[in-house]
C-alpha cells in the first residue's frame, strides 16, 4: 500500500498521521504513558552499517523504538530490525558482504546494474516476505522518478519496494512496481521522517549519514555519489526542523562501497547514539509529561 508525500502538503501528512496511527498494522500498541516512537533512518549504501551500531546503544539504554521509516539501505536495515534479526546476526552478514551479493553489472541506458539479487540477500537476515510478517510496523521510502514524488509503502510484498527505495540512479535500473518508475528514496526523502509519521510516531528520532569526499574520485560512481552529495548540503534541510533528535555518526571518512570497515561504521554509530541519549530521554520525558496531561 504506497502513499504519496506531495511538496508542503501538510495538512494532507497531519490527516494520514492521525488515519494510521489508530491501525496501522492493525494497531501495534505503544506503551502507556509515553509518546510512540518513529526511527527515520537515512541511506548511504556501506555507510548504512552504522545503524546497527545506533541500535545496539538503544536496545542497551533501553530506548523504546514502535516504528521505522528507511530510505534506501536505512529500508534494509529498518527491515531486518522490524523483523526481530538480532543486531549480531546483522552485523555478521555486514562483515561478509560484498557488491555481488544485492548488485549485478548489466549496463543499460538506464542503468549500470541491477539489484535484483537485493531480494536474495534479504532473506539472509530474515525469512520475512511481507510487511505484515514483520514484528513492528515498517514504512520504506521511493521516488517516483516521473512524478517527482516520494511514495511510502507499508504493505504487501516487501521485496520489490525495498529493491526501489535502494535504486541508486545511474547505478541501478529503475523499478516498475504498480504502474510506477520507482528510484532510490533518498531523491525525495533523504530522511523519511513523513513514514515515521504516517505509522503514527508522536516522538522522532532520526539517524542522518552524512557523505565525505575520501580521495579522488576512481569511478563513474563515484563522480555519481559525489554530485548528488554535493546537491544535498545545498538542498532544503526543513526535515532537520521537524524530529525531535537528531543522530548523526561520522561516517565521512568512509568510501561508498567499503564493507571491509563495518567494526568502525559500528563504532561510529555507537558513538553518535551515545551522545544523544540525554536529549532522547529528555524529549521522552517532555512528550510523556505532554501526553499524560
Amino acid at each position: 500500500m504506497p502513499d504519496e508525500k506531495q511538496p508542503g502538503s501538510q495538512r494532507l501528512l497531519h490527516t494520514a498521521k492521525e488515519l494510521f496511527r489508530s491501525f496501522a498494522y492493525g494497531g501495534n500498541a505503544k506503551t502507556p504513558g509515553r509518546p510512540r516512537v518513529g526511527l527515520a533512518l537515512a541511506g548511504g549504501f556501506a555507510r548504512g552499517i552504522a545503524h546497527i551500531g545506533v541500535l545496539r546503544v538503544f536496545r542497551e539504554a533501553g530506548i523504546p523504538v514502535d516504528v521505522v521509516a528507511g530510505t534506501s539501505v536505512g529500508g534494509l536495515i529498518g527491515a531486518a530490525y522490524c523483523a526481530g534479526t538480532s543486531l549480531e546476526k546483522m552485523e555478521t552478514v555486514a562483515r561478509t558482504t560484498k557488491f555481488s551479493d544485492f548488485g549485478r553489472w548489466t549496463p543499460s541506458w538506464l542503468g549500470l546494474a541491477t539489484n535484483q539479487r537485493l531480494e536474495e540477500y534479504l532473506n539472509r537476515l530474515t525469512p520475512a516476505k511481507r510487511f505484515e510478517d514483520l514484528e513492528k510496523p515498517l514504512a520504506l521510502a521511493a521516488t517516483d522518478i516521473n512524478a517527482g514524488l516520494t511514495v511510502y509503502y507499508h504493505a504487501g510484498p516487501l521485496g520489490p519496494p525495498l529493491r526501489a527505495s535502494c535504486a541508486y540512479p545511474g547505478l541501478f535500473v529503475p523499478i516498475h512496481y504498480e504502474g510506477r518508475t520507482l528510484v532510490d528514496g533518498f531523491l525525495t526523502a533523504l530522511v523519511p521522517i513523513e513514514g515515521a509519521l504516517l505509522l503514527g510516531a508522536e516522538l522522532i528520532i532520526a539517524v542522518y549519514l552524512e557523505a565525505g569526499a575520501v580521495g579522488e574520485p576512481r569511478t563513474f560512481t563515484d563522480i555519481l555519489s559525489r554530485s548528488f552529495n554535493i546537491i544535498q548540503k545545498h538542498a532544503d534541510l526543513e526535515w532537520r526542523r521537524n524530529i525531535d533528535v537528531i543522530i548523526e555518526p561520522d561516517v565521512t571518512g568512509f568510501v561508498w562501497d567499503d564493507f571491509t570497515k563495518t567494526g568502525e561504521m559500528i563504532r561510529a554509530g555507537e558513538e553518535a547514539a551515545l551522545k544523544a541519549l540525554p536529549a532522547i530521554r529528555a524529549a521522552l520525558e517532555s512528550k510523556t509529561t505532554s501526553t499524560n496531561l
